[in-house]
């Protein structure tokens, strides 16, 4: 699977792009704008003096500033990079320096509550475009950030009805300049697939490793030492971001809870197979399963590598 950056563009999509939040994925964006000239000016800004710090020794960014309005004052285009349970505050504070035009836009692995939250406070000369690059790794912190993250990764826009068309096309050629697939999907549909797609697989990784740590009969240590492939994955993907998988099940938790309830509906019919020793149904289960896992596969969305394609830095991680 090729991770590679296309070669820069001969004029960038933004005069300038400013960066709201700038761990894993808006320093991965701040590299990979960079490296592919999607951007003439870059404006990272960061409310933790520590993290704006650390941008800055990396060199992320033409400009650094803890003031969110004034990063955003020059901006063709704003991209929220922060935890979703903060883009009210954002919106309020930058709002008012959006220069007529500007784009707000957003990484967030929610949508629905995204344009709840913002459309009402931003200005009317503004256009929303949400964005969600389905993409990440466990890490975070600009440090984390890498140029490669989007390549041949999905990015879903999911601009309310009746947004500016050229605000659209934009956006879509920021992400494509930078190696990701963009698709236009509406806010709902994309949070109940994203809500089977990441969200509960994200809480049944919390929650199975929260059970083998509680187990009364089995050590902590025994759970670590002897954890197979499969417990290892899970435990990759409850090392994600604390802060904003939290947001993510409060911002979507009608979509979350009705694929909850399909699956727990599914889990008592596997159940009911293993009690009646079902061996015919559980190889047909299996089997599908297995079929779906090709499919991603096939398509480049992971590798079949041993240890679950998983490559460090240069590989596919836990999304978001």
């Amino acid at each position: 699977m090729a991770e590679r950056l296309g070669p820069p563009l001969d004029e960038p999509v933004f005069d300038e792009l400013a960066i709201i939040g700038i761990g894993l994925i808006g320093s991965s964006l701040a590299r990979a704008a960079r490296k592919t000239n999607a951007a003439r000016r870059i404006v990272v800004a960061d409310i933790s003096p520590e993290t704006l710090a650390r941008a800055e020794a990396l060199k992320l960014g033409d400009a650094f500033t803890a003031d969110l309005a004034e990063a955003a004052r020059n901006a063709d285009c704003v991209v929220l990079c922060a935890p979703i349970g903060a883009y009210g505050a954002i919106g309020r504070t930058i709002g008012p320096a959006l220069k007529p035009g500007a784009i707000v836009s957003d990484v967030g692995s929610v949508k629905g509550a995204v344009i709840a939250e913002l459309e009402p406070i931003l200005p009317a000369h503004a256009r929303l475009v949400p964005a969600h690059p389905v993409a990440g790794t466990e890490q975070s912190g600009p440090d984390a950030g890498f140029a490669t993250l989007f390549v041949n990764r999905w990015c879903i826009l999911t601009p309310p009805s009746g947004t500016d068309a050229e605000a659209v096309r934009r956006v879509r050629a920021l992400w494509e300049a930078i190696g990701a697939n963009v698709e236009i999907m509406d806010a709902a549909h994309h949070d109940l697939v994203l809500a089977i797609t990441s969200h509960v697989p994200h809480l049944i990784a919390y929650n199975i490793v929260g059970t083998a740590a509680d187990l009364e009969d089995v050590t902590r240590s025994e759970v670590m030492k002897f954890s197979a492939g499969g417990f290892r994955d899970f435990t990759r993907i409850a090392a994600s971001d604390p802060t904003m998988w939290r947001d993510v099940f409060l911002h979507n938790k009608e979509a979350v809870l009705e694929m909850l309830g399909r699956f727990t509906e599914d889990l008592t019919a596997l159940q009911r197979m293993i009690r009646r020793g079902d061996g015919d149904g559980l190889f047909a289960l299996f089997t599908r399963t297995r079929a779906i896992r090709l499919g991603i596969v096939a398509q480049g969305q992971d590798t079949a590598a041993p240890d679950f394609g998983r490559r460090g830095r240069d590989g596919e991680a836990t999304e978001a």
